[in-house]
């Protein structure tokens, strides 16, 4: 057992990707499963702060040799956290919201 709560047999990749909303994107994952997630709340900070530019966002990419979603800022982030995304929203969140203190 993995102290760390990595398990290999659990990665995925983004197979497909729809922007539904304003700075809301529908994810699908090689699973068949899929995650309708807002990005707005994390939108802060040098790499995903410019995203705010909804002209910006909505230049967003599936690059398949990495199996997630890219921009042309080169944010992207990890397509297992896509995945699980409700269990890792509060803390991304949070993370971000330094930005907005520091700035």
């Amino acid at each position: 057992m993995m102290s760390n709560g990595f398990n290999p047999n659990e990665l995925h990749d983004v197979t497909h990707f729809e922007i539904v909303g304003d700075y809301t994107i529908c994810v699908r994952f090689d699973d068949k499963t899929e995650q309708t997630i807002n990005f707005e709340p994390i939108l802060h900070g040098p790499m995903f702060g410019p995203l705010r530019d909804l002209a910006l966002f909505n230049q967003v990419k599936l690059d398949c040799d990495a199996g997630t979603l890219v921009w042309p800022t080169g944010a992207d982030i990890d397509p297992t956290v896509l995945h699980d995304w409700p269990c890792h929203v509060d803390a991304i969140v949070k993370r971000r919201e330094q930005f907005l203190v520091l700035a």
